[in-house]
């Protein structure tokens, strides 16, 4: 490796050094963002930008199998709209951006920038919802909010976020539960089969929950220093927003009835764990079926006859089934190397002379750093096969982390010392009581994650108060 190269390397921070320091030097360096004039917010750099793009195009595909369409609302909620529903707006007043003026005048009623669109959905519902015949409504949005974060952090938490809503509407109340289990367990797939990030499904406490639902699913997953990240949730309004909205239906009888409604998102906060779960300290780790580029083809010795002609061919060869780019630069091949080490792309194809000479090619894998040489004849088979063994290899690695990390805690002395010496989720019985929730987390800084869908019996007792338990809950100190 040049000195180029390795300075180059050497310049993102240890995670065991300096965890935050570490994942900013990787946002800056892998060319995911930059930082914007405003405050909190953040310019999505093209690289940063094509992740979400192939995020957003595998959930989109899910969500339109399932009947969803997708609608757009608008970005400014009057004050009026907003107030309706009581606990929603106490949820986020302290998060909403408000518009007093528009030009040289001043407006009569303030405007808010969505910090969600709740509210902007209901009242769409509450004119195009007459009869039974007109449910349910499948519908996701895709767009920006924003919310007045007071610490920020690029993908985490910024002023300006990119996300999806969805906000369905349902003739019954077990329809909106069907529908908010069966968008929890598409975000969990996709989460596994496209992200390669693990998560635990279940419900959030009553304290925990959306402001204004009935309930609220989460998925939590589990950065490499340990602390939990929510990474999308699904919520159950039942008809709290449908009474205060008036959305009514007549139902096959000719009764009038309030409807139902669901509501789920999930964020460029997926960015986010992407580069917590699996990078390391070359830079990003990227799963290959979300990766912009999933193999990189560096020409050594390219300005030697043929190489450059043989890499091309190479390319076209492999275009047809995976992203592949071809770096045709004059830059050094070291140089190449380092770089698409810090961009996380899953593969690296070597060709140079000698290889042409044997007909073969030499592949590097980044989750592992092996290299392997593989006959030219063999690559269309060869590469489909490694970038699904190294989806498996980043699932399984994560997967294991997370476990390694999970402890149990039977008593508030065990839970205490959990927290503090051994970071990651922790796995305590609950009393029910909000009380302890709010103790807990005064004393320790550790919130409740969620109480997970597969119950385990711990003991019998609170781990906070020692009274009866009723659930087992995930806890952990979160982004």
């Amino acid at each position: 490796m040049s000195k180029n190269n390795k300075k180059m390397v050497e310049a993102i921070t240890s995670m065991d050094v300096d965890f935050a320091q570490w994942y900013t030097d990787i946002v800056k360096k892998a060319e995911l963002v930059d930082y914007a004039t405003v405050k909190g917010c953040m310019i999505i750099r093209p690289y940063g930008y094509a992740l979400w793009e192939n995020i957003q195009k595998d959930l989109d595909g899910r969500f339109k199998a399932t009947g969803h369409e997708n609608v757009y609302m608008p970005m400014f909620i009057p004050e009026s709209l907003l107030q309706k529903e009581k606990d929603h707006i106490e949820g986020f007043a302290p998060e909403v951006a408000w518009v007093t003026q528009f030009g040289e005048d001043k407006l009569t009623e303030r405007i808010c920038v969505r910090p969600t669109s709740e509210t902007l959905f209901c009242e769409h519902y509450s004119k195009i919802v007459q009869s039974y015949n007109d449910l349910p409504k499948l519908y996701n949005q895709w767009c920006s909010v924003v919310r007045c974060e007071k610490t920020t952090r690029p993908f985490l938490r910024t002023t300006e976020f990119l996300w999806q809503e969805g906000h369905t509407v349902h003739a019954t109340a077990e329809e909106a539960q069907e529908e908010t289990l069966r968008m929890l367990n598409i975000y969990a797939k996709h989460c596994e089969e496209i992200l390669a990030i693990p998560v635990i499904k279940g419900q959030k406490t009553e304290k925990e929950k959306f402001a204004g639902a009935k309930a609220t699913y989460t998925i939590e997953s589990l950065m490499h220093d340990g602390k939990a990240l929510q990474t999308g949730t699904s919520h159950n309004f039942g008809d709290n927003f449908a009474k205060a909205f008036n959305i009514q239906y007549t139902d096959n009888t000719g009764k009038l009835q309030y409807v139902h409604e669901t509501s789920w998102g999930m964020t460029t906060r997926l960015i986010g764990a992407l580069i917590m779960v699996h990078g390391d300290d070359n830079g990003l780790v990227l799963p290959p079926r979300v990766a912009p580029i999933q193999l990189v083809i560096v020409p050594v010795a390219q300005h030697k006859e043929g190489v450059l002609y043989k890499a091309k061919e190479i390319k076209d060869r492999l275009s047809s089934f995976a992203r592949v780019k071809l770096d045709d630069s004059n830059k050094m091949p070291g140089w190449k190397f380092a770089e698409y080490e810090m961009k996380g792309v899953p593969l690296r194809l070597e060709i140079g002379p000698k290889d042409m000479e044997n007909n073969q090619c030499v592949i590097a894998r980044r989750d592992t750093m092996e290299k392997v040489v593989v006959s030219l004849d063999d690559i269309e088979k060869m590469v489909p096969e490694l970038l699904d063994a190294i989806h498996d290899n980043m699932l399984e690695k994560a997967r294991t982390n997370r476990d390694t990390h999970t402890t149990y805690a039977k008593d508030y002395d065990e839970f205490k010392d959990a927290i503090e010496n051994k970071p990651g989720f922790i796995k305590a019985m609950w009393c029910g009581d909000k009380a302890c929730e709010d103790k807990i987390k005064e004393e320790t800084a550790a919130t409740s994650r969620c109480i997970p869908f597969d119950q385990e019996h711990i003991s019998d007792k609170c781990v906070c108060c020692g009274k009866e338990a009723k659930h087992m809950v995930y806890w952990g100190r979160a982004y």
